[in-house]
């Protein structure tokens, strides 16, 4: 009513217009507010995406919240010998020589006696056994260190076992003919094959290892330098080595019990490498082939891990843990970046099938690790904060370090100016600590790995020494060879008493006089066959 007697042309409308415009006002806040709410939601549950130099697209994660990619299940089961090396193994022997086998005792028996006869040694010969009494005093003397080949032999120093075995010139004559291919066929192979010296027996030895034992979960990969400065193209020198120059092996080994699963020797450049692959991931393909496709986990550091490498063995069932190389072109920028790090802080990205962990464990120093088996990244509530992906690392790098310590403290290793023997040391070395383990696990004895080679040592020259024990006592029986121009007395005395005879019997050795010699009658052709 009031309005409609008030004329609108004596009225301003300031209050109507002020009225008018501050419902309006109202009515557009309440119309854009939902809008803005929107808004802020998105700005808040938007992840931060950072592109790579290789264009990797990776996605900032937060601690503690689970990740996109869902895990390879794992393999439950703990290393155990195969079902083969359980029906052989009962003895400490019987455990060695499921990885230097009597096949390969053959051959090295085989060449060392033919260099030993092409190098003017008309008589010269060794049997298996003998062979095996060989290794039993390389053993002994990697037991006991003594700063000499002769102090072994030594009555003050040495063993009284190592005298029982094998005399000490028989010793180094083996030594010196011992050889492992045919050296007139050597020049052929070594065109192809830099390792051509002794090729044969340790592929046999490496195929031995991959059938005697099933790793567990966890496989440990790393860089063994066996000391030596003999002369071979592929020596390498390594300065954070305690040996500085030495022969590089690639190793896989089992993280529980450090069995050794399988060795590579690293050669130099590698023809049959394809092009653009990288030297660390065709090691890691290669070492871990016999073990894929059972959800194992790989351990290895910052030389062989990668992304494409995590990729790879992501599609075999098979993760990866290790550290990462700040150079390498796969990781993002801001991982790289130590300067504006507070002290234990930890950043985490991920991308299509691994995780990305940045911590600090110190100001301006980060680490990072890349894993494709953890599918949620965790701090412990402690005052470092470390997250499980260093916790699991820390507990599953050691495997190659404990590994090679272990082969170090009771090596077999000595002075030597040939590479295949110092190969050949390693390899002994190696059979060992694996037969340990096989022996345990197969017989259920725990025993001292230090009580075990000196029984293994036993074993492998018992049938030597009793072979020489025979031998010693029908020399003792014998009467010594008489002077020039005497006679023995007859020893078959079944046609006489005391006669005297010059002659010994071609089966028994023993002397018999012309009573006691039965003459058979044979032509010149077989005569001469005898």
């Amino acid at each position: 009513m009031i309005l409609n007697d008030v004329n609108p042309c004596d009225s301003d409308g300031e209050e109507i217009s002020l009225q008018l415009s501050s419902d309006s006002e109202i009515s557009s806040d309440e119309e854009d507010s939902p809008p803005s709410e929107k808004r802020g939601r998105l700005e808040t549950h938007e992840c931060l995406t950072e592109t790579a130099k290789d264009g990797t697209v990776w996605r900032e994660e937060q601690v503690g919240r689970p990740l996109h990619h869902s895990p390879i299940e794992g393999h439950v089961t703990d290393g155990e010998p195969t079902a083969l090396a359980r029906r052989k193994v009962t003895s400490r022997l019987q455990s060695f020589l499921c990885f230097i086998t009597l096949e390969m005792l053959r051959t090295i028996q085989e060449w060392t006696v033919q260099h030993a006869l092409q190098t003017q040694h008309e008589n010269w010969f060794m049997a298996i056994p003998e062979l095996m009494a060989f290794i039993a005093i390389l053993l002994l003397r990697g037991i006991v260190r003594l700063p000499s080949l002769h102090d072994a032999w030594s009555a003050k120093l040495g063993l009284p076992l190592i005298n029982k075995i094998m005399a000490r010139n028989r010793f180094k004559d083996i030594m010196q003919h011992l050889r492992f291919d045919d050296k007139d066929t050597r020049g052929e192979r070594v065109a192809t094959d830099r390792f051509a010296a002794i090729s044969d027996v340790w592929g046999s030895f490496v195929a031995n290892c991959i059938t005697s034992y099933n790793p567990g979960r966890h496989i440990t990969i790393g860089e063994q330098l066996f000391p030596t400065k003999t002369r071979c193209c592929f020596l390498q020198y390594i300065a954070t080595k305690p040996d500085k120059f030495g022969i590089k092996f690639w190793v896989a080994c089992d993280l529980k019990s450090k069995y050794v699963c399988k060795i590579i020797p690293y050669l130099g450049k590698d023809p049959s490498r394809p092009p653009g692959e990288r030297l660390s991931e065709n090691v890691v393909m290669k070492l871990m082939e016999p073990f894929m496709d059972k959800g194992r986990t790989v351990t290895t550091d910052n030389f062989f891990t990668s992304l494409s490498l995590a990729r790879r063995l992501h599609s075999r069932k098979t993760t990866l843990l290790g550290t990462v190389n700040k150079i390498r072109r796969e990781l993002p920028d801001s991982a790289k970046k130590n300067l504006a790090r507070e002290e234990f802080s930890t950043q985490v990205f991920s991308t299509s099938g691994a995780t990305l962990t940045v911590y600090a464990p110190r100001r301006k120093k980060t680490v990072c690790l890349l894993s494709s088996m953890h599918s949620v990244v965790e701090t412990e509530v402690t005052r470092k904060k470390k997250p499980n992906t260093v916790t699991d690392y820390n507990s599953m790098k050691c495997g190659v370090h404990v590994m090679d310590q272990m082969v170090r403290k009771y090596t077999v290793r000595s002075g030597t100016q040939r590479w295949p023997v110092a190969v050949f040391y390693n390899m002994i070395d190696i059979a060992a600590l694996n037969a340990h383990v096989v022996y345990q696990a197969c017989t259920g004895v725990k025993e001292r790995r230090v009580d075990f080679l000196l029984e293994l040592a036993n074993e492998l020259a018992q049938s030597h020494m009793a072979a020489k024990e025979v031998n010693e006592q029908n020399l003792q029986q014998q009467p010594p060879t008489p002077d020039v121009g005497k006679r023995a007395l007859c020893q078959v005395k079944c046609c006489c008493r005391k006669n005297r005879a010059t002659k010994r019997c071609m089966n028994c050795d023993k002397f018999a006089c012309g009573k006691c010699i039965k003459e058979v009658w044979q032509c010149q052709k077989c005569s001469q066959n005898l």
